[in-house]
């Protein structure tokens, strides 16, 4: 049963280009424009944003690392086209009652030490995922989960119309229970994917073999080096001078670096991805007017179509136009307006008594809100920096504070922070319900900001058992108004997603659901 009818048609590749020749120089290239893989002729190297201070799948979201890197692999998964399809289940089916779903376990699959993946041991590796992950039950609250020969049953409490889409998030990637699992932080759990793990450094680089045991057949790739390149300029250079064979989070200011370059390919894709700043409603922005000032001082328009030259949509709504759940209908009441943001701060007795260009608070306090962010991903920089211009000119003193992404998972889950930046999939599930709630439901272990509004927890509830797909947009629609009314949050835009592979490599593929970065399918042409 696929429950995802979102996708709009052109949500697969937009754009798939050769360019031109260039004479490449510099450091770590070869002087000729042919790419030397970083010396490793029996494999790849992919540059890599840092992400993960571990390989354990239950910490953070770390567990897309594990997926990315060719290591780890789910029940189902997600296609090029974003469609649900079988990986270690075969099939799987509903009850009746919508309490009961039944996966048809993959006969024949091993782990990459040799051991047998049994309907046993996958239902002892979901259980080890809730033990241990306080996101798993974020996703689907098991009453049961049973084996019957080679089918495993999950039984919930009340229906869950997105339990086989939840199982495709790499969280719940299935890992051999039968070993030592406190070598999995640093020497990578033992799963099922095409490769395993040969070294890990969180700040240099993962390194990955050919899993000799792999259940898919042959895999082309003796070895994989996935090197970290946080900035995204040394990212560039290091694919023009072949120190890498793939970059992954190039924008769109790259293309222009590759466009006499014959020996490499650029894709594009509009994106599932939101960039969102969370507005903690537990200090300063518990005003209504305040929230609302900062977001009508936003010019969001110009951030994407200017400063990230084109390379993203501007954002208004949690849910981006490439889904269908009205974007274009979704009223945006904080629209950019300066001049009616400063005016929102004046009538709520928001002033400037001392002289220095910013507001005090209407109880005569001062007023600097740290904006807390990280730049593996460049656009956020971007955005940030713009956003603490632009609340300047309707004086709003803005800090911001660039930490690591680890760091900033902690920031928020303490809830230290004025405002936040996040990046996320939206509709990692196969559409946005697991996504909004996780954000936007009150008492949401993610949500740290305070945000709490009762008729968007009952919609979301009634979501959570709707299988109908019309009473499922509707609801999705009308919980994203409310959000924007409420003027919870600051949706930046939504961006485009490039990936830049040389053609010495073959089967490079971009997925709209970016868990799926080293597949089985990419070799060394021929």
């Amino acid at each position: 049963m696929l429950i995802n009818p979102w996708m709009k048609k052109y949500l697969g590749l937009a754009l798939a280009c050769a360019l031109g020749t260039a004479s490449l120089t510099g450091c770590g290239g070869n002087g000729s424009g042919t790419p030397s893989g970083n010396g490793n002729a029996g494999g790849v190297t992919i540059g890599v944003t840092s992400f993960a201070d571990t390989l354990e799948p239950t910490e953070q979201y770390f567990s897309w690392v594990v997926s990315r890197y060719g290591i780890g692999e789910t029940l189902v998964r997600f296609d090029e086209t974003g469609e649900l399809t079988p990986c270690l289940a075969e099939n799987w089916s509903i009850s009746d009652d919508q309490l009961t779903w039944t996966f048809q376990i993959r006969e024949g699959v091993k782990f990459s030490n040799g051991d047998d993946m049994t309907p046993e041991m996958v239902k002892a590796s979901l259980e080890r995922t809730f033990e241990k992950s306080d996101r798993a039950a974020t996703f689907f609250d098991p009453a049961s989960i049973t084996v019957d020969g080679q089918n495993l049953m999950i039984t919930t409490k009340e229906p869950v119309a997105i339990l086989p889409g939840s199982l495709a998030d790499p969280l719940f990637l299935i890992v051999d229970t039968n070993v030592d699992d406190s070598t999995f932080a640093m020497q990578g759990p033992i799963c099922t994917g095409p490769y395993a793990v040969e070294s890990f450094s969180p700040t240099d680089a993962c390194v990955v073999v050919r899993n000799e045991h792999y259940w898919g057949g042959d895999v082309p790739l003796d070895r994989v080096t996935l090197k970290c390149v946080d900035d995204q300029a040394t990212r560039s250079m290091a694919l023009q001078t072949g120190e890498i064979d793939i970059a992954y989070n190039l924008k769109t200011e790259n293309v222009a670096e590759f466009e006499n370059d014959s020996n490499i390919t650029i894709q594009q894709m509009q994106s599932l991805r939101s960039t969102y700043a969370f507005m903690n409603q537990k200090g300063a922005l518990s005003d209504l007017t305040l929230r609302q000032a900062v977001i009508r001082g936003l010019d969001r328009e110009t951030y994407c179509n200017k400063l990230l030259e084109g390379g993203a949509t501007a954002g208004k709504a949690p849910v981006p136009p490439t889904l269908d759940f009205g974007f274009d209908t979704l009223k945006d009441e904080n629209a950019y307006d300066p001049e009616g943001a400063k005016k929102l701060l004046a009538d709520a007795g928001y002033k400037d008594t001392d002289g220095d260009g910013f507001v005090e608070t209407p109880t005569g306090e001062k007023l600097n809100l740290e904006f807390v962010i990280y730049t593996s991903r460049e656009e956020l920089n971007v955005y940030a920096q713009a956003a603490q211009a632009n609340l300047k000119d309707i004086g709003i003193q803005v800090t911001l504070n660039t930490v690591s992404y680890e760091t900033l998972l902690d920031m928020r889950d303490a809830g230290q922070f004025d405002m936040l930046i996040w990046n996320v999939l939206v509709a990692n599930t196969g559409d946005p319900e697991k996504y909004l709630r996780e954000n936007w439901y009150s008492t949401s272990s993610s949500n740290q900001m305070g945000y709490s509004n009762a008729e968007v927890d009952a919609m979301l509830d009634q979501l959570l058992t709707t299988f109908d797909e019309a009473a499922r947009k509707d609801l999705i629609i009308r919980i994203q108004q409310e959000i924007m009314d409420d003027a919870a949050t600051i949706f930046f835009g939504y961006e485009t997603t490039y990936l830049f592979s040389n053609n010495r490599v073959t089967g490079v593929t971009m997925y709209p659901m970016d868990y799926y970065w080293l597949t089985q399918d990419i070799a060394l042409a021929a």
